[in-house]
C-alpha cells in the first residue's frame, strides 16, 4: 500500500502563494509604464527611469522561488514555476472572458476596464517567453551553487541567480514585447532602439536593486523555515 502524500507545511503554501499572486498581478499591470525621477543622469535612461509596472510585482516571483528553491530543492521549485507558468493562461482566459462579457449599465466603462486589464498580445508574448527562460534559470544556477557552497553563502546564490535572471528576463521581455513581437505581427509600435534600452535599463535597476534588499528577507524566511522543519531542506538537497 502506498503512504498517503505529505501534508504541505505553512511555509510551502505560503511561498507557492506569494509566488503565484506576484505572478498574476504582474501580468495584470505589464501594460502600464512607469517612469521615476532620479537624482543623478545615467547614460540613455538621463535624469528618468522607465520601466513597465509589472517589474515590482515580478521581483517578488524571484524572492519566492529563491527561498523555495533554497527549503525544498530544485525539483520542487521547478514544478512551482512551470505549473504557475500554466496558469498564466488561466488569468488570461478569465480576465478576457470578462472583457467580452456584456456589461450592465452600472459597470464601470467597459473600454477603460478593457485598457486597464487587457495587456497587448505583444507584452502577453514578451512576458511569458521571458518568464519561462528566466525563472527555470533562476532555479537551475541557484540549485547549482547551492551544490557547490551547501547552505553557505545563501547571499552568493540569491544574488547571482536573481541578478541574471533579471537580466535575462529584462532582454526577452523588452525585445520581444517592444520590438520583434510588433514587427513580426504588425501589432503597435516598434520602439526605437534608444527607447527599448532606456526601458531595459530602468526595469533592471529596479529589479536588481530589489534582489539587493531582498537578501536579508530570504535569509530571515529560511531560517524561520529551518527552525520550523529542521532537516527537511537538507534531505532534499542530498538526494
Amino acid at each position: 500500500m502506498n503512504d498517503p502524500p505529505a501534508t504541505p507545511s505553512v511555509a510551502q503554501v505560503s511561498l507557492i502563494g506569494l509566488f503565484v499572486a506576484a505572478l498574476a498581478t504582474a501580468q495584470l499591470t505589464a501594460s502600464k509604464v512607469l517612469a521615476f525621477d532620479i537624482p543623478l543622469s545615467l547614460p540613455v535612461t538621463g535624469p528618468e527611469l522607465v520601466l513597465p509596472g509589472a517589474a515590482l510585482a515580478y521581483a517578488l516571483t524571484f524572492l519566492a522561488s529563491d527561498c523555495y528553491t533554497e527549503l525544498y530543492g530544485r525539483r520542487a521549485a521547478q514544478i512551482v514555476v512551470n505549473v504557475a507558468f500554466v496558469l498564466n493562461f488561466a488569468v488570461l482566459a478569465l480576465v478576457w472572458s470578462t472583457i467580452v462579457s456584456p456589461a450592465a449599465e452600472t459597470s464601470v466603462d467597459p473600454d477603460a476596464f478593457e485598457t486597464a486589464l487587457g495587456a497587448s498580445t505583444n507584452v502577453v508574448l514578451g512576458s511569458l517567453l521571458a518568464y519561462l527562460v528566466s525563472q527555470n534559470w533562476d532555479v537551475w544556477l541557484f540549485h547549482r551553487i547551492r551544490n557547490r557552497t551547501g547552505r553557505e553563502k545563501l547571499w552568493l546564490r540569491n544574488l547571482a541567480s536573481t541578478g541574471t535572471s533579471q537580466a535575462i528576463d529584462t532582454v526577452i521581455f523588452v525585445s520581444v514585447a517592444f520590438a520583434l513581437a510588433p514587427a513580426i505581427l504588425g501589432v503597435g509600435e516598434v520602439l526605437p532602439l534608444e527607447a527599448l534600452l532606456a526601458l531595459a535599463i530602468g526595469q533592471y535597476l529596479l529589479k536588481l536593486a530589489i534582489a539587493v534588499l531582498d537578501t536579508p528577507v530570504v535569509y530571515a524566511v529560511v531560517s524561520l523555515v529551518r527552525s520550523r522543519e529542521p532537516g527537511t531542506a537538507e534531505e532534499i538537497h542530498a538526494s
